[in-house]
């Protein structure tokens, strides 16, 4: 939903929640408008920390936070003992973001992070290439990738070309892109053999199966010349958050009242034309105390967006993602989920199953030592520095 939609939706049928939009730029603008007309506005996709309640009460994300999954990234860090990361993020409020919070993450384990790379959403190949080599002339070898599926799939085949995809490097994707693996392109995947990357945890039901099977055979049915994908879990999200907000609904009732409209002045913008829901305050604390088992699993509200539960940690592989372990809150890396109580808060190689990780020549088993650095006066040639 754009901005000019929602305004028009908000001022001329006084709808009592906006869901939507896709992006957290896009959300970004409607932030405003939510808090305005006092408006619920429930983001499903929209991930940035720079978006939350803090900042109007009247966000819902539920879906959760990029900042949750920190701990996860640093905790796989520390479990093979990587002490400096470069954190390569697309310039925008969703990859700019989580960048103090994945630095807060490694300062407490005590990795370094010496510097950040930071790609416009325009870039081209031979600015994205750039930015490559300049990183080929540095001394660290360890990248977490914060970046849009659609630009991070071309940052990896540009990586596989310029030789940066074979045994010396390390790269782990957010989910950002982990949670559309399934989506990429094959040549895609190619480039990306070996990486690790983290995503939500979404556990198995009856519920889930039954939902999948009637949505793929409907996708079939009104696209039958296109290759089915996998549903993400941003498509998980949205089918809980409108089950979500209809018992929200149901909960608040008297939904139908109108808006209380302001004095009109001269010279008002559309904005100051708007009116306030009545409702608007306990359609929010409704929905804030909405408790379910979800598609994605369960659904709970805390401090305004999703609670965060398990993350799944993957290996690529062939045509797509092995699974290698977990991590929760209180338990720290594991190779199963499990309900034991465990207490012990654990970060170890150990915890996880065996890295499969791309060579030039093919692949091999377990993350190998660095190999010797490329030449900087080669890098340099390439760079057209002298």
């Amino acid at each position: 939903m754009s901005v000019d939609t929602a305004l028009d939706l908000l001022k001329n049928k006084e709808i009592k929640a906006i869901i939507g939009p896709l992006t957290s730029a896009q959300a970004e603008f409607m932030v405003d408008l939510g808090d305005k007309a006092q408006v619920p506005v429930l983001f499903f996709s929209a991930t940035s920390p720079l978006l939350s309640s803090v900042r109007s009460p009247y966000i819902v994300r539920t879906a959760q936070n990029d900042s949750s999954q920190v701990k996860a990234i640093a905790a796989v860090v520390r479990a093979f003992g990587w002490r400096e990361v470069v954190p390569i993020c697309i310039a925008s409020i969703y990859g700019n973001g989580v960048i103090p919070f994945l630095a807060d993450a490694f300062q407490e384990i005590d990795v370094n992070v010496p510097y950040r790379i930071v790609i416009p959403t325009s870039a081209s190949d031979e600015q994205i290439v750039g930015e490559l080599y300049k990183l080929m002339t540095m001394q660290t070898r360890v990248f977490v990738v914060h970046m849009t599926a659609s630009l991070g799939s071309r940052l990896f085949l540009k990586a596989k070309e310029v030789g940066m995809m074979t045994e010396g490097y390390v790269w782990i994707t957010t989910d950002g892109m982990t949670n559309l693996l399934d989506s990429m392109d094959p040549s895609v995947i190619d480039s990306m053999q070996g990486v690790l990357g983290v995503k939500p945890y979404v556990p198995k039901s009856k519920k889930l199966d039954n939902f999948t099977t009637r949505w793929k055979r409907k996708f079939l049915q009104e696209n039958p010349s296109v290759e089915i994908a996998e549903l993400s879990i941003f498509g998980l999200w949205a089918y809980d958050t409108v089950q979500a907000l209809a018992m929200a609904v149901e909960r608040a009732g008297t939904i139908n009242s109108h808006f209380q409209k302001p004095e009109i002045i001269a010279n008002s913008t559309d904005l100051d034309t708007m009116g306030v829901s009545p409702t608007g305050p306990k359609l929010l604390d409704a929905i804030s105390k909405i408790k379910f088992k979800g598609l994605s699993g369960e659904f709970q509200l805390l401090n305004g967006q999703l609670k965060s539960w398990a993350f799944k940690i993957v290996n690529v592989v062939g045509k797509g993602e092995r699974e290698i372990g977990f991590w929760t809150p209180g338990s720290g890396l594991s190779r199963e989920l499990s309900n034991s109580g465990q207490k012990i808060y654990s970060t170890t190689m150990a915890d996880l199953k065996p890295v499969i990780v791309a060579k030039s020549c093919g692949i091999t088993r377990d993350w190998p030592d660095f190999s010797p650095l490329l030449a900087v006066q080669d890098i340099q040639d390439r760079l057209g520095f002298l």
